[in-house]
């Protein structure tokens, strides 16, 4: 689903315009991006959650040339589904 497609939904599904269904969309990324910089979990109860997780710095193998290289430390986004989304998609078949 792209993110037009995803605007159309909800517009639809909320009866409002695709503008105020593209704010929203907007506005939900954009207080989600805020609160997971500063390092705050967000959660939506009955969705999942949003945190960050540091992965360590290690050394891996450059598949191509086979060479040794470093892979520096950084912070990545995790999502773990809630379970009323779990049991919604185990469900679906």
């Amino acid at each position: 689903m792209t993110k037009k497609e995803f605007i159309d939904e909800m517009a639809k599904k909320a009866k409002v315009t695709k503008v105020d269904a593209t704010k929203a969309y907007d506005a939900f990324l954009g207080t989600v991006s805020e609160f997971l910089v500063k390092g705050e979990r967000v959660t939506l109860l009955g969705f999942g959650t949003f945190s960050i997780q540091k992965r360590a710095a290690r050394t891996a193998r450059n598949p191509q040339s086979g060479a040794m290289i470093k892979v520096p430390a950084k912070k990545v986004v995790k999502f773990k589904a809630g379970a009323d989304l779990s049991t919604k998609v185990a469900k679906k078949k």
